[in-house]
């Protein structure tokens, strides 16, 4: 008995998303996923890093949500003194992410895009017309929408 997978692209498809457009829109989800998982950060013995947004200068870094992208990587030196932290310029996936979905939500006019940043879940859904009710916060029912994963 053949197990039932979900398929992102055929259910863009099936509401009217062109193929090209959906293969787009999966790739972008999955850019932003591995985006949202980096913003919250990993760690081993040795070290913990996550990206962060700031402005690098000679007397140290400053935050910033607005700014570049750096991989901020905290170095463990256990038992040899302090610990300290390097930042590493990354390129800026999320805003490339973004541009290319404004551009392909912009073909298809009566349906919204919703992006998720909690990389527990999908990152991005595609909402219909009425997947919104009236005076509703798409915060609260984006999840109605067509949910764009792997």
């Amino acid at each position: 008995m053949a197990k039932h997978r979900y398929n992102a692209v055929d259910s863009l498809v099936a509401i009217g998303i062109s193929h090209d457009d959906a293969i787009i829109l999966r790739r972008i989800s999955m850019t932003l996923h591995r985006w949202h998982e980096l913003e919250c950060g990993d760690s081993n013995d040795y070290g913990s890093w996550a990206i962060v947004r700031g402005h690098k200068a000679k007397d140290g870094f400053t935050h910033n949500d607005d700014g570049q992208p750096f991989l901020e990587h905290h170095h463990y030196q256990h038992g040899r003194g302090k610990d300290y932290v390097t930042h590493s310029a990354l390129p800026d996936r999320e805003r490339g992410a973004r541009k290319r979905l404004a551009s392909v939500m912009a073909r298809y006019p009566g349906f919204m895009a919703y992006i998720q940043g909690d990389p527990r879940g999908a990152s991005l859904y595609i909402l219909r017309p009425g997947d919104v009710p009236e005076g509703a916060s798409i915060d609260s029912c984006y999840s109605r929408g067509i949910v764009v994963c792997q």
